[in-house]
C-alpha cells in the first residue's frame, strides 16, 4: 500500500490559501478540502467557488470531503469542476450509490466516509461503488481535534472487508492524524492520512509532510 499524505486546509491560513496550498506542492499527494455547511455538522466552512479558485492556483488534485447536509445534490458539481476526490457521508446520502456513479461518471474518484459510531460491515456490499473509503477518527466538525483510539478497530476491520473484496479501495483516516498517531494508523491498514494541524501547524510544512511519510511507510514495512 503505496503511503499518501493529503495536507488539510481546515488548519491552514484562510486569507491566503494559495500561498499554503504552495506550500505543500511538491511533497504531497493531495490537497484535502473540507466543505461543512453548518447543518450535517456545526461549522461553515469552504464551498464550491473556493474549490473552483483553487483547482486554478495548485497543480495538487484537490481531495473534497463533503460533510454537507445534501451531498447527493452537490456531490456531482465539485467532481464536475475538477476535484480529483470526492467524498460523501454514509449518514447523510439518501441515494449513495447514485450519487457515488455520478462522482465517478464526473471524471473523480469516489469516496464513502464514516463517522465514529457508524459500523462499516453495513456498508460491505457498497465496496464496488468506492474508490476510496474514509474513516473518521474524530467527530467531523472542526480541526485540532483528539485522535479517537477507540475507532482503530473499526480501521482494521474495514482493511479486512476491503481485502476480503479484492478491489482498488483506498483507506483514508482523517482526524488528529499526527507524527505521534499516524503510526497506529497505518498499522490498523490506512493507506491515506489527511492531516491539518500536523502540516500547517509546523513552521515548515513541506518537511511536516516527509516526516510524516516516513513514520507511515516504516509502520507498514514493520
Amino acid at each position: 500500500m503505496a503511503v499518501q499524505i493529503s495536507p488539510s486546509i481546515l488548519s491552514a491560513d484562510f486569507s491566503r490559501l494559495a500561498d499554503e496550498a504552495t506550500r505543500v506542492e511538491g511533497v504531497a499527494d493531495w490537497l484535502h478540502v473540507d466543505v461543512m455547511d453548518n447543518h450535517f455538522v456545526p461549522n461553515l466552512t469552504l464551498g464550491l467557488p473556493i474549490v473552483e479558485s483553487l483547482l486554478k492556483t495548485t497543480s495538487l488534485p484537490i481531495d473534497c470531503h463533503l460533510m454537507i447536509e445534501s451531498p447527493d445534490r452537490w456531490a456531482p458539481s465539485y467532481a464536475e469542476a475538477g476535484a480529483g476526490s470526492v467524498t460523501i457521508h454514509a449518514e447523510a446520502a439518501k441515494a449513495p450509490v447514485r450519487t457515488l456513479r455520478a462522482i465517478r461518471s464526473a471524471g473523480a474518484r469516489s469516496g464513502f466516509a464514516l463517522n465514529p459510531a457508524t459500523p462499516v460491515d453495513y456498508y460491505e456490499d457498497l465496496l464496488p461503488e468506492i474508490d476510496m473509503l474514509l474513516v473518521m477518527t474524530v467527530e467531523p466538525g472542526f480541526g485540532g481535534q483528539k485522535f479517537l483510539d477507540v475507532v482503530l478497530p473499526k480501521l482494521s476491520r474495514a482493511r479486512a472487508l476491503i481485502e476480503k473484496y479484492g478491489g482498488e479501495v483506498w483507506l483514508q483516516v482523517d482526524g488528529g492524524v499526527s507524527a505521534e498517531t499516524i503510526e497506529r494508523c497505518a498499522e490498523a491498514g490506512a493507506d491515506v492520512f489527511v492531516a491539518g494541524s500536523a502540516v500547517y501547524g509546523a513552521e515548515d510544512a513541506a518537511k511536516a509532510v516527509r516526516d510524516l511519510r516516513a513514520l507511515a511507510a516504516a509502520a507498514q514495512q514493520a
